[in-house]
């Protein structure tokens, strides 16, 4: 069974249709990763599946749950509350700008989710937070707050936050665009890692390469819908469709 489905998804803000029938099957394990030009769709595609933006049209599924589903007439129909709040424990976020509590400790900002909305027993998420820390290669800094972080720590922190829920899938969005070239390869790494851990993920990036190494699929969109999408040697070494050449062509030239 597919972890993360969707079906003709459409999100319009007022006159403007952001995403125009989207429809992206994730399976278990796999890393698919996002590219094309600001104002694509990318981010608000991101924030939909992980329920931050409610969509118009369209059926959503995390492991064969409904989250959302068409009717006629009514649009997308979601799912009651209650629903939409376990639905969230399949997945975490991990957004381009931390989203950190500056007045919380690294400690807090990782285990407050777990013990207070999943209701998890303290000692338990304490220990995987810890654990988590470790790993990220800040078990020194719990007690620190995040103005005290570089951005990269920062974003480590974040990841450690995404993972203490034990999500079946994460969503990055853009996780490296604030960061300087140094402190991003900091974060590709944890990413590779977590990829060779068979961590199910869907990366938002403008990293082409990292994207060309990592992922089992890449997805071209532009002006709000898949224009493109197949293996990373296809999309980005061969690509088929002339939007698809245009957007590489005009990266590659910027990067010389």
């Amino acid at each position: 069974m597919s972890i993360f489905e969707v079906r003709h998804l459409s999100k319009r803000f007022g006159d403007l249709e952001v995403l125009k029938d989207i429809s992206m099957t994730i399976e278990p394990g796999e890393i698919v990763s996002i590219i094309g030009p600001s104002g694509s769709g990318k981010s608000t595609f991101l924030r939909c599946a992980t329920l931050l933006e409610t969509m118009e049209h369209g059926t959503m599924k995390y492991q064969g749950n409904v989250v959302c589903e068409e009717r006629p007439g009514h649009g997308a129909v979601y799912a009651p509350g209650r629903t939409l709040k376990k639905m969230r424990a399949f997945f975490g976020l991990v957004f381009q700008n931390f989203n950190l509590f500056p007045h919380w400790t690294v400690l807090k900002n990782i285990i407050d989710a777990p013990i207070s909305v999943q209701g998890r027993p303290k000692e338990e998420v304490l220990a995987a937070a810890k654990a988590l820390l470790k790993r990220m290669g800040l078990e020194s800094k719990a007690d620190a707050y995040p103005c005290q972080l570089s951005g990269g720590q920062q974003q480590r922190v974040s990841i450690a936050r995404a993972l203490i829920s034990k999500p079946q899938i994460i969503f990055f969005d853009e996780p490296t665009s604030a960061l300087d070239p140094e402190l991003t390869s900091e974060i590709l790494k944890v990413i590779k890692d977590l990829a060779a851990a068979h961590m199910t993920m869907v990366i938002v990036t403008h990293e082409i390469e990292f994207a060309r190494h990592v992922s089992d699929r890449v997805i071209f969109m532009a002006d709000g819908v898949i224009v493109e999408q197949g293996p990373p040697e296809e999309v980005i070494g061969n690509p088929k469709h002339p939007r698809t050449q245009a957007f590489l062509r005009k990266l590659s030239h910027a990067d010389n």
